[in-house]
C-alpha cells in the first residue's frame, strides 16, 4: 500500500477530493503547507509519498528507458491513491490532482493516460513525461475537465515549448486548459497561480 497522508475532511464524510503530488527530494509533508492557501474546506486531502522522495530518476524529457520502472511504479501509486477515493465513493468529476515540479508532470501524465471527466488537473510547473510526445501513450476524453499549467517562461527543468506542447494534446482529449507563463526564471509556486485556481477552481 502506498505512504499517504490524510487531512482534511475523512473520505467517508467527504464528496469531493484531491491528491497532492509533491516534486523531486521533496516529500508528501512539504505539499501541506499549501493546503492553507487553497479553498479545500470541504476535501478530503490526499498526499501521496513517492519512494526515496523521487518519483523517476532523471529529467522528465530524459530518454524513456532510463525512467520507466520508477516511472511505471510511480503511476501505480496514484492508481491506488485514486482507487481509495474512488472506493470511498468519490466520484472521478470530484476528483482533483495536484502537483508541483516532477509531480506536476506526473499528474498531468496519470491523468492523460486515464483520460476522463475529473474535477480538474493542477501542474505547477509541468508537462507530459517522454524524451518525445507519445499521443498512443494516452486514452480517453476530459469531457471539458480544466487543467491548469502554470510557470515561469524559461524554468530550468521544464521548457515553456513542452508546455505548450502538453496542453495541445491534452485540448485534442477534451480538456479545457489555461496555461499562465510568467515573465521570471523562478522554479516555484506563486501567489498568481493560487489565485487563479481558487477563483477557477476552488469555488
Amino acid at each position: 500500500m502506498p505512504d499517504i497522508t490524510r487531512v482534511g475532511l475523512p473520505l467517508h464524510e467527504a464528496k469531493r477530493a484531491i491528491i497532492l503530488i509533491h516534486g523531486r527530494g521533496a516529500t508528501a509533508e512539504s505539499m501541506l503547507s499549501l493546503v492553507p492557501h487553497l479553498n479545500l474546506t470541504d476535501y478530503a486531502i490526499l498526499a501521496p509519498q513517492a519512494n526515496g522522495n523521487s518519483w523517476y530518476p532523471f529529467g522528465f524529457m530524459a530518454t524513456d528507458e532510463g525512467n520507466k520502472v520508477a516511472l511505471d511504479n510511480s503511476l501505480g501509486i496514484l492508481k491506488e491513491t485514486w482507487s481509495e477515493v474512488e472506493a470511498a465513493g468519490i466520484l472521478a468529476e470530484n476528483t482533483v490532482f495536484l502537483g508541483f515540479s516532477q509531480g506536476a508532470c506526473l499528474s498531468l501524465e496519470f491523468s492523460a493516460r486515464n483520460g476522463q471527466k475529473f474535477g480538474a488537473v493542477i501542474a505547477f510547473t509541468g508537462g507530459l513525461i517522454g524524451e518525445q510526445l507519445k499521443p498512443e501513450n494516452y486514452s480517453g476524453d476530459f469531457q471539458g475537465t480544466p487543467i491548469f499549467i502554470g510557470s515561469s517562461d524559461r524554468d530550468f527543468h521544464v521548457p515553456a515549448k513542452r508546455i505548450k506542447e502538453s496542453a495541445d494534446l491534452l485540448r485534442k482529449m477534451g480538456a479545457d486548459v489555461t496555461i499562465e507563463l510568467f515573465d521570471d526564471p523562478d522554479h516555484r509556486i506563486r501567489e498568481e497561480e493560487i489565485n487563479w485556481v481558487n477563483q477557477n477552481i476552488f469555488i
